[in-house]
């Protein structure tokens, strides 16, 4: 980066260094201060920015990665659209094998930044040929000079929060975090995070979000991955119907789950309130910090900090589409669907 003219020399150089922005209306009435870190300031737009680029990074220094080699992953669509954008700039191939559940706003954003994309039944068993997760491994055995990313079982997400998100919600918070709500997907975030911020202060709460249909939960009460969990949801990139070595559940003090229905809703009352166009997660995220203040978690001493892991763009043709919601059957006699907002000129 030019210093003096404050000029990048390409979008990598704004990956990480996101704001800390005060909430206030949405809040109300909750014992303590909050705040939310919004990841959707990265140049991708979520905080995947940070694992692809540290992942691939650390996969050149260690000469895994070559000019030309084609990078294949597993995603919702926020990591594999920081995984194409790293490989334009870096000059490789991107496959990503995307769950179904992925809205069209975020599959045709992939293919727009020049990736091929593998589009896998979201509602079957992880071991079965059509997941996700056995594509882009079938992939990976079939293209010569591939690297296969792996996030959910890649060590390496955790570490790359560990060296980013969590110092930078340290010094942002001046020390004076008492607790962080994430959600858990892969379980990078909340790890990396949560393993810094508890090497500074042992004493921060680490809450973490569940979908209804993930296996997350249970498992971190009573480490038995209990298939009977899983059933098909609505939110992507939050929980899982697998156990991600990703994930350090020993950090993690508590879990909290989750509705589509209150976590849509929830992302819409964000843009509403606070002026932020969050992502279905980031509503997820919101959400839970509201299940946990109505339980009694935060007092007038808290300083809590959420994190909002994705963008609202992303979503249009979902959570921010009245048809979409409409067709969930989320709209009711207290979440109406409303027309006063259009007048349409003839």
């Amino acid at each position: 980066m030019r210093e003096d003219l404050k000029v990048y020399d390409n979008v990598l150089q704004l990956v990480g260094n996101t704001p800390l922005i005060h909430l206030n209306k949405i809040t109300s009435g909750f014992k303590g201060d909050y705040h939310a870190k919004v990841e959707a300031f990265n140049p991708g737009h979520s905080s995947k920015d940070r694992i692809a680029l540290y992942i691939i990074e650390e996969a050149e220094r260690k000469g895994i990665l070559k000019p030309g080699d084609t990078i294949i992953e597993t995603t919702s669509g926020n990591t594999g659209f920081s995984i194409a954008m790293v490989s334009i700039i870096k000059g490789y191939e991107c496959i990503l094998a995307v769950s179904s559940k992925s809205s069209k706003d975020k599959i045709d954003m992939l293919r727009t930044m020049g990736a091929k994309v593998y589009v896998c039944p979201a509602n079957v068993p992880a071991d079965d040929p059509r997941s996700y997760y056995e594509v882009a491994k079938r992939l990976h055995s079939e293209i010569k000079a591939s690297v296969y990313i792996n996030q959910y079982f890649n060590n390496l997400n955790i570490d790359a929060h560990f060296n980013s998100t969590g110092p930078e919600i340290w010094k942002q918070t001046e020390g004076k975090i008492t607790h962080l709500v994430a959600c858990s997907g892969t379980g990078g975030t909340i790890s990396g995070t949560a393993r810094y911020l508890k090497s500074k202060n042992p004493e921060i709460r680490i809450l973490g979000i569940d979908a209804f249909g993930s296996v997350l939960k249970k498992y971190h009460e009573t480490r038995e991955f209990d298939k009977d969990e899983i059933y098909p949801y609505r939110i992507e990139g939050l929980g899982k119907n697998l156990i991600p070595t990703a994930t350090d559940f020993d950090v993690i003090d508590q879990f909290m789950k989750v509705s589509d229905e209150d976590a849509a809703h929830t992302a819409r009352e964000l843009a509403r309130t606070e002026g932020i166009f969050a992502g279905y997660t980031s509503g997820a995220a919101m959400q839970g910090l509201k299940q946990y203040a109505e339980e009694g978690e935060f007092d007038e001493n808290s300083r809590v900090v959420v994190l909002f892991p994705d963008h609202g763009s992303r979503y249009m043709s979902k959570i921010y589409s009245d048809d979409w919601m409409n067709e969930q059957g989320f709209f009711d006699a207290k979440n109406e669907l409303s027309t006063q907002d259009i007048e349409i000129i003839k």
